[in-house]
C-alpha cells in the first residue's frame, strides 16, 4: 500500500539497503514501484538464504497489532530488522531508535529521546528532548511531541496532533488527528 511506497523511497535514497522484493497477502498486484511481489506471509522463510534483513512496510491505520504480529514473525524466522533512517531526517547522537523502526522524511528527534522497536516516525514529526516512545507505535505526519513526554506501547497518534510537555500516554491508546493533548491520556 501507500506506506510501502514511502518505505521504498526512503530505502532507495539511503543507499544503505537494497529492496529485494515485497510480500503482499491481500491483492493481485504484481509490482509496487517496480519491485516484484514475491509471495505471501507464509513464503517468508523461503528467502532467508538470499536476504538477511526485513522491514514491515505496512502502516497501522486499521490495526497496530498486525504490524506487531508480522514483526514478531520475521524475527522468529531469523531476519534482522534494522532501523531505516531517511537521509532527510535528524536524530540526535544522544537519542536512540530501536530495531525495525523507520524514521521518515523531515523528522527531527532531539537529545535524550528513545524510540522503541517496530515504530513508525512519519514525515515532518518533531520529537523534542527527553521523550520516550514505546514499541509498535505509529506517530503520523506532522505530529509535535514536546519535551519529557512518555508514550507507551501500541500507540497511534494521528496527523497534526500536538502533545504538551511532560504528558504520559498509556499503552494501546489511539489519539485522533489534529487534536492537542494537554493532560495525561
Amino acid at each position: 500500500g501507500g506506506h510501502a511506497k514511502s518505505c521504498i523511497d526512503i530505502i532507495e535514497l539511503s543507499k544503505k539497503f537494497e529492496v529485494f522484493g515485497l510480500i503482499e497477502n491481500t491483492s493481485s498486484i504484481k509490482k509496487i514501484l517496480g519491485y516484484k511481489i514475491l509471495g505471501k506471509d507464509e513464503d517468508l522463510s523461503k528467502f532467508l538464504n538470499e536476504v538477511t534483513n526485513a522491514h514491515i512496510a505496512i502502516g497501522s491505520l486499521k490495526s497496530i497489532s498486525l504490524r506487531n504480529l508480522l514483526f514478531q514473525r520475521v524475527r522468529e524466522i531469523g531476519f534482522n530488522t534494522p532501523v531505516i533512517f531517511s537521509k532527510n531526517s535528524y536524530v540526535s547522537k544522544y537519542s536512540s531508535v530501536e530495531s525495525g523502526s523507520i524514521v521518515m522524511h523531515d523528522v527531527f528527534i532531539n537529545a535524550n529521546s528513545k524510540i522503541g522497536v517496530n515504530s513508525i516516525i512519519n514525515s515532518k514529526v518533531l520529537i523534542e528532548h527527553d521523550v520516550s516512545i514505546g514499541n509498535n507505535c505509529h506517530i503520523c505526519p506532522g505530529v509535535i511531541i514536546n519535551g519529557g513526554v512518555e508514550i507507551g506501547n501500541n500507540v497511534f497518534i494521528g496527523s497534526g496532533a500536538i502533545v504538551f510537555p511532560g504528558i504520559k500516554i498509556t499503552s494501546n491508546t489511539i489519539i485522533p488527528a489534529g487534536i492537542t493533548i494537554k493532560s495525561n491520556v
